[in-house]
Formats: C-alpha cells, structure tokens, sequence
C-alpha cells in the first residue's frame, strides 16, 4: 500500500485511516485529541497501536482522561469495530503514523478538515513490543533530531544519562501543555509568547512538538531583558533552522506584542517578573497560559496576621507561607479574570524544588465565591498583591467596594 493508492480529503478520511491502522506493513501509531468545540467526549487522548500478544498481532488502544489511563488489547473484527468507533469521535486533531509518512487531520471549530501528508519523523517497521512505554510526547527509543541537536538523545534515540533531568522535564512540560485541551481549538499557526525566555530550551521544545512532531504551524517570540542569553537564543534557533522563532532583548512590562499570543509561558521568571507576564497574558486575552513561578518576594514583606505570628516569627517559615499565598492569590485573580486554572506539580522536587505550574485556560465564567475567597483572603493577610497592583481598575471593577 503507498501513498498514491490512498487519497484523502475531508469527505473519505474515517475510511482512509480506518484502513491504514489495519495496514500490518506499516501502521505504526494513531493518536486522537483536542475535541470539537460543543461535543462531549469522556476522552482527552487515545492512542491505537500494534502489539504482539502470545506470539498474535493485537490492536491495542489506550484512553486517557485527566486521572487515569486504561489500555485494552482486540484482534480481528472486534478491533476494526473499535477503530472505527474511537474514529467517529468529535476529536479534532488525528495523526495516524505509518512508517514512510506522517497524515495529520485537523478540524476547526466550524467543521472544516484539513489533511497534512509529511514524510515519517524517524523511518522503520512498527514497534510490537506488548509492555507499553509510559506515554511520552517525545518518547524514548524514537531518534528526534532536535533532542539530538541540543545534546539530549543520541543518533539512534538513547537519552544521555547526564540529561535525563532535563528530558524529564521536557517531556512533563509538553505534556501539560497537552493535557490543557486547548490547543486543538487553536486556529494556527498559533502564536507563543516565552515572557523571561532565559536560554528557552523548553520552549525550543514546544516549537519543536507542535510543528514538527503534530504538525500543527506555531510561531514563536522569547522576550528577555539579558542580553546574552538573547543573543544565545538567537544562535541555536538559526542552527536547528527554526525561521518562525523570534528572540527580543526587552523587560516584561514594556513588551507590547503586534498580535495577542495563543499560548503565553513563563517559566522561573523570578518575583514580580511572573506577574508581568500573567498581566500581559490576562490584557492580551491569552488562551492558554503555562507559568512556573520562581522566587516571591513583595507578599513576604507585607503579611501579617496576629493569629499566624508564631509561624512568621521564623524566616524560612514566612518565605514558605509568602510563597503559597503568592501563587494562591495569582489563581484566584486568573479565575476571577476568567480562566479555567490549577496548580500542580509538572516534575517532582527532585528535579527542582521550584515545580509548582499555574496552568490557566481562558473561557471559565468568574464565580462570584471566587472573589468571595480572593477579598476574604486579602482582608486576612493584610495585603495587596502586586497581580492587582498591575491590574488595576480592571480587577478592581469587578470585586466589592469596601
């Protein structure tokens, strides 16, 4: 089976990739994610591939939710049925790959389905091997050139033990950026905004997994006001031939973007410099944003509260309490300000001790309990977070007059 003999477009592409899966030869991997907008469905992600089961080739189909995965195994006509089944799903990203190409369907929110056809990421017969690799964006085993590039895998897809922290994390952040659910609905080439890019080699990653691996066109500026680490970053997007990715020497608060970003990151840009950037993304009505705070400093000189002074009393103790109500009150103004948002561990604290992510997602109505919480918890504390202090009369409108 080749390419000429299988034709695709929007009218036959169930039935086309329906057929490919079945391809003994060179079906490899079907994955299917994002969902059309308005449709319900109990699955963020599923992922079909072949196994060898006792010596018989199976189909085996892992569904994922927010909390849990459950992976079955089918042969024959069972598996045709189920193919077809998770195919008719309101998803609206489809990759199926076979060991020559890369067929990647999108469908907008207004129906439309766009088929991309791209030679294969890492060329080869499918893997059937029955114990199932933990399911990684950028998976072990499987050469990547950018991974190699940057010093992280070597030629045949072996992570080099000195950087097995650094694939962790990437691969942690790629997948939280995933799990948002989001970017599917995006219309692309998105728009990243990296605010305190320092050397972004996270970032570098995210351009690299949207454009390369799920083919989804996505551009990409890195603001930062060190001037070496731009010009570093300027250097490795030329070397890797990343002509969409832009590095810009500026602070924060004085970046004024031509277009608002889809997707706005900021990671371990210290104290306020955090609040800069989730500003710009709440004024710039950002869709998705992914912050991993770094150091608090401006609420450890402002808490007080008599009830709480035998904690406050010891240093350390107040820096932990001043960094837990920092990120607390950073939440809580996102979803007054109308995103979705969570807090969550995206490494554990032996990859680093600062792996708490704000992942926040524009669309959630403000719940008038929020703010309830938000001016409750500031009365207590006795404080006014810098978030508000940047915001203004647009956060302020919307709490109560005291």
């Amino acid at each position: 089976m080749n390419t000429s003999d299988t034709y695709i477009d929007a009218t036959n592409y169930q039935d086309v990739l329906l057929r490919l899966a079945q391809d003994a030869d060179s079906f490899v991997r079907l994955t299917l994610g994002g969902v059309v907008r308005g449709a319900d469905v109990p699955w963020r992600r599923i992922v079909a591939r072949p196994v060898l089961v006792k010596g018989q080739r199976h189909t085996q189909i892992s569904f994922f939710d927010q909390r849990k995965d459950i992976t079955k195994n089918f042969r024959g006509d069972e598996a045709t049925a189920q193919l077809r089944d998770v195919l008719a799903l309101p998803f609206s990203s489809i990759t199926l790959e076979r060991t020559s190409e890369r067929i990647q369907v999108q469908i907008t929110k207004k129906g439309k389905v766009f088929v991309n056809r791209s030679a294969a990421q890492a060329p080869g017969g499918p893997q059937l091997a029955h114990n199932r690799i933990k399911d990684l964006p950028l998976p072990v085993g499987t050469p990547d050139v950018f991974l190699e590039k940057i010093g992280i895998m070597s030629p045949n897809g072996v992570v080099r033990p000195s950087m097995q922290r650094k694939f962790t994390q990437i691969n942690e952040f790629l997948r939280a950026l995933d799990n948002a659910d989001i970017v599917e609905q995006m219309q692309p080439p998105l728009r990243i905004l990296d605010c305190g890019c320092g050397s972004a080699y996270l970032t570098f990653a995210a351009y690299h997994y949207l454009n390369n691996v799920r083919s989804i066109p996505a551009t990409l500026i890195g603001i930062d006001s060190n001037s070496e680490l731009i010009a570093k970053c300027q250097r490795q997007s030329r070397e890797l031939g990343y002509s969409a990715m832009h590095f810009i020497e500026t602070p924060i608060e004085q970046w004024q973007p031509e277009q608002n970003p889809d997707i706005l990151v900021s990671l371990h840009a210290c104290d306020t410099a955090t609040d800069d950037a989730l500003a710009l993304a709440i004024r710039s009505q950002t869709r998705l944003i992914l912050s991993v705070p770094c150091c608090h400093q401006d609420l450890n000189g402002q808490i007080e509260a008599e009830v709480m002074r035998p904690v406050l009393r010891y240093g350390i103790m107040r820096q932990r309490t001043a960094d837990i109500l920092t990120d607390t009150f950073r939440a809580l103004i996102l979803r007054i300000m109308g995103y979705r948002t969570e807090i969550f561990e995206f490494v554990t604290p032996e990859e680093t001790s600062k792996n708490l992510m704000i992942r926040a997602v524009k669309g959630a109505p403000p719940e008038p309990s929020i703010i309830d919480e938000y001016v409750q918890l500031k009365q207590f504390w006795h404080v006014t977070p810098y978030l508000e202090r940047l915001l203004g009369a647009e956060l302020t409108q919307l709490l109560p007059s005291v």
